[in-house]
């Protein structure tokens, strides 16, 4: 797998993951971060996540709620946390093999192009 700009991985969908694959490695990670704004790895390295402050409470559901729509259509499905009515913060990793697969960059990619 080859590191890829926004837009390659905007033009791509999700893969279902069964499991049977190794995660990502931490140096394809740290490079693929690089090309998307805002993402950074939590939780050991396994998962990658944003933070964003928005106007209100309801501007954060209405921007979750187009994420969710988004995750639908990718069959792909992020945590999403809204803390202090105007915090909301996007978590992702392939569930299935515990780590970081292209999928959640794909996600990341396409959620970043969602207006806030």
């Amino acid at each position: 797998m080859d590191v890829q700009n926004p837009e390659q991985l905007v033009a791509k969908t999700c893969v279902p993951c069964e499991g049977g694959v190794e995660p990502c490695a931490l140096d394809f990670s740290n490079q693929q971060l690089g090309k998307l704004s805002g993402w950074y790895l939590t939780n050991e390295n396994q998962r990658i996540r944003k933070d964003w402050e928005v106007k209100n409470f309801m501007t954060g559901l209405d921007f979750f709620n187009r994420v969710g729509e988004l995750a639908e259509a990718e069959a792909h499905h992020p945590d999403l946390h809204l803390v202090g009515y105007k915090n909301v913060s996007i978590e992702i990793w392939t569930h299935a093999i515990g780590g970081l697969s292209e999928n959640d960059f794909i996600l990341a990619a396409k959620i970043d192009e969602l207006p806030v």
